[in-house]
């Protein structure tokens, strides 16, 4: 599969498994798409570009997505709390990917806005990894 195919399942598996982040969610509210009578809070996983990051000598990638939080509680702090955990989650991860290395996982950008025409606060969380073919 593709790097980043397996970087995504392995995103999707470690915010998973992250009990406090199910928790704060009320159960595993993690999608790719979310349906549209889903209840808040939830996460998506938004917008990913993909990179040559080879060298002269090695081939790899690096890859740029977004993590989306969407809150209607009162106030930014919920969606803050969330993105701390998702951030939690991912920052400096050792991701297991298949046919793939992870050489790092950073994270370089977060904010909460309020969205008045859907009346919902929405953190956004921009992460670049770095990763290489097994081998």
């Amino acid at each position: 599969a593709s790097a980043a195919t397996e970087l995504q399942k392995a995103v999707f598996a470690a915010l998973g498994g992250g009990a406090a982040l199910v928790a704060a969610l009320g159960g595993e509210r993690i999608y790719d798409h979310a349906p549209a009578d889903v209840a808040f809070p939830y996460v998506t996983f938004g917008r990913t570009a993909v990179y040559d990051w080879s060298t002269g000598t090695e081939d790899g990638s690096e890859h740029v997505f977004t993590v989306h939080v969407w809150s209607k509680a009162r106030g930014k702090s919920e969606a803050a709390g969330i993105m701390e955990l998702v951030r939690g989650a991912l920052h400096d991860a050792d991701l297991a990917l298949e046919g793939h290395t992870l050489d790092n996982l950073r994270r370089e950008f977060e904010e909460v806005r309020y969205e008045d025409n859907h009346a919902v606060h929405h953190g956004l969380m921009r992460f670049r990894a770095v990763v290489e073919p097994a081998g």
